[in-house]
């Protein structure tokens, strides 16, 4: 290819794509529950709607969420970065990953997987069950059944976030994020 182009390792390719907010999968069944950190979601359909989610198939909450037939995204704000790290750093099957990170649940108004606080927004899915895509693919197809966001930073169906500490986070890997950014309009709009 001809430019000034830099080659990309086919096995990060992802990355030039996944730079979407970063969402916390809550996740129960039986008095279990999980969370854990997750980057490949994204809405798939507007009406109903419904959502994508890559969920490895050795996951704890891979196995709240094939056994209780939903889950939780849970969009965290910046200013628990550090937690959200945690949640991915380690197993549920090790322990109490809540615990572990320092994340605080509460109830969700549909579904019996907990919603985290200090978060931007919060859907609560049920899983359409596809096997031969979440056993092949990992890829779970659900829809969105209840859906929640703080108003000081969603409103009138658009983001506006009022400081840093209030914004979502994207992550790259490694430990490293980045923060959604300043909005704008095109003049043309």
């Amino acid at each position: 290819m001809q430019g000034k182009f830099q080659s990309v390792d086919l096995a990060k390719s992802y990355l030039l794509l996944n730079h979407g907010p970063v969402v916390l999968v809550s996740s129960a069944f039986h008095g279990r529950r999980n969370v854990m950190a997750a980057s490949w979601v994204m809405p798939l359909d507007f009406d109903p709607p419904k959502v994508l989610a890559v969920i490895d198939g050795r996951c704890f909450t891979r196995e709240l969420i094939e056994a209780s037939g939903e889950f939780a995204l849970n969009l965290p704000f910046r200013r628990i970065a550090d937690k959200v790290l945690a949640a991915g750093s380690m197993s549920g099957r090790d322990g109490d990953k809540f615990a572990h990170a320092g994340l605080a649940a509460f109830p969700a108004s549909r579904i019996g997987a907990p919603l985290v606080r200090d978060c931007a927004a919060w859907l609560e899915c049920k899983v359409i069950s596809e096997a031969h895509n979440q056993k092949r693919y990992d890829l779970f197809v659900a829809e969105v059944v209840a859906a929640w966001a703080d108003p000081a930073v969603f409103s009138d169906g658009r983001w506006h976030f009022p400081d840093a500490a209030r914004r979502t986070i994207h992550y790259q890997a490694g430990g490293t994020f980045f923060e959604t950014g300043r909005a704008f309009e095109c003049a043309d709009a």
